[in-house]
């Protein structure tokens, strides 16, 4: 455990995480917690930065309205609906791949695969307009609001998440006018039917963004991982046996999570590991180090193994209500993407110095991973 200078509390454990994040009585609502003073400090000397509106989000709200809301999506995300998009991803990824053979040479995966194929799944399954030719603004503009997540930013980071969000406002509200006009058997149909306001917006930038950025930190990641000149041995296993693909997926996600960090905020004073945290206090838990406590994991747990025994245990998804609600979606995204990639390319290497870090603290990603394909 540590307490920041920010005066946030962070769990490393794999048992205080799990404890924390399947903890009803723990709260995800900012109005519960004491603002500290540097957040507060950024964000009013930022112009047009906002803080008299709650956000509406499931991500951001304790039941019953996150329980209310979160009804309303779930059944598009089970794992039998989501295992049949599989033909669908599965297209899509062979459609990038041939380009990318026709092309040949080097290529960024995050610019040809990483970024366009989650993006696109989540924008067909929502039931979004084609956007094609606005795909590059609107992942600029996820991207700066997604920066938000982390528990240090800077003014400039702040200023770009504020012009960020008033273009997706105008965007998704230009996408609800059209989706009123031209109802189909989708999702955002169904959210537009019963849903207005604040809480119809906040949920469609939700899952918009949600939707794609984390899982383009996923094939980003797993490419890396897997090309890794340390881990040659792990690729070949999976070039050698598809079927491992799955399993190669959950390590994928707990060796190198998407998502470091996860936060709660308590609501009483409690006491853990015998530390006194006090109500109204911010708490984050680190994935990413929960993944790899050897007292859970084994004394192997900073090796990556696409074989390894319950991988899919990690905490990458969360826990407890706030459980990914697309992780069936990610999964199979992973496994189609990744697999594919293997077994379409064998030979490729990662390009020297082409390994570009977003710098994020809380989505771990890559902004630019060059590979070359032979």
């Amino acid at each position: 455990m540590h307490q920041s200078p920010l005066g946030v509390w962070i769990l490393f454990r794999h048992e205080d995480v799990n404890r924390v994040l399947r903890d009803p009585s723990m709260s995800v609502e900012f109005d519960n917690a004491a603002p500290t003073p540097m957040m507060a400090s950024l964000v009013d000397d930022v112009p047009g930065a906002r803080r008299d509106r709650r956000s509406t989000a499931i991500l951001n709200l304790d039941p019953p309205d996150h329980t209310r809301l979160r009804r309303l999506v779930q059944g598009t995300f089970t794992p039998k609906m989501v295992e049949a998009l599989r033909p669908r991803v599965q297209s899509l990824v062979d459609e990038t791949l041939d380009a990318m053979a026709v092309d040949g040479g080097t290529v960024d995966v995050i610019d040809r695969l990483a970024f366009p194929l989650p993006f696109t799944v989540i924008s067909e399954l929502l039931g979004m307009p084609d956007n094609v030719q606005e795909r590059e603004q609107l992942r600029s503009w996820a991207h700066a609001i997604a920066k938000t997540l982390d528990p240090i930013l800077s003014p400039d980071d702040v200023r770009a998440a504020v012009e960020a969000a008033d273009n997706m406002r105008a965007y998704i509200e230009s996408v609800v006018a059209w989706k009123r006009a031209n109802p189909a058997d989708d999702l955002l149909s169904a959210l537009v039917s019963v849903l207005d306001g604040e809480e119809l917006f906040d949920q469609i930038e939700l899952l918009f963004i949600a939707g794609h950025e984390t899982t383009v930190n996923l094939i980003g990641n797993g490419v890396h991982a897997l090309l890794s000149p340390a881990h040659d041995d792990q690729r070949r296993r999976v070039i050698d046996d598809p079927s491992l693909a799955p399993g190669m997926v959950e390590e994928v996600l707990r060796w190198d999570s998407p998502v470091q960090f996860s936060r709660r905020i308590t609501l009483d004073d409690i006491t853990i590991d015998g530390r006194d945290i006090e109500k109204g206090t911010f708490v984050m838990t680190c994935l990413a180090s929960s993944n790899r406590d050897e007292s859970h994991w084994g004394s192997d747990a900073a090796s990556f193994d696409v074989g390894r025994d319950a991988a899919g245990l990690h905490a990458s998804f969360g826990s407890g209500i706030h459980h990914c609600l697309g992780a069936a979606l990610a999964r199979l995204e992973g496994q189609v993407a990744l697999g594919t990639f293997l077994q379409r390319f064998p030979a490729a290497t990662l390009d020297d110095g082409g390994a570009v870090r977003n710098n994020r603290i809380v989505l771990r990603g890559f902004d630019r991973l060059a590979v070359s394909l032979a």
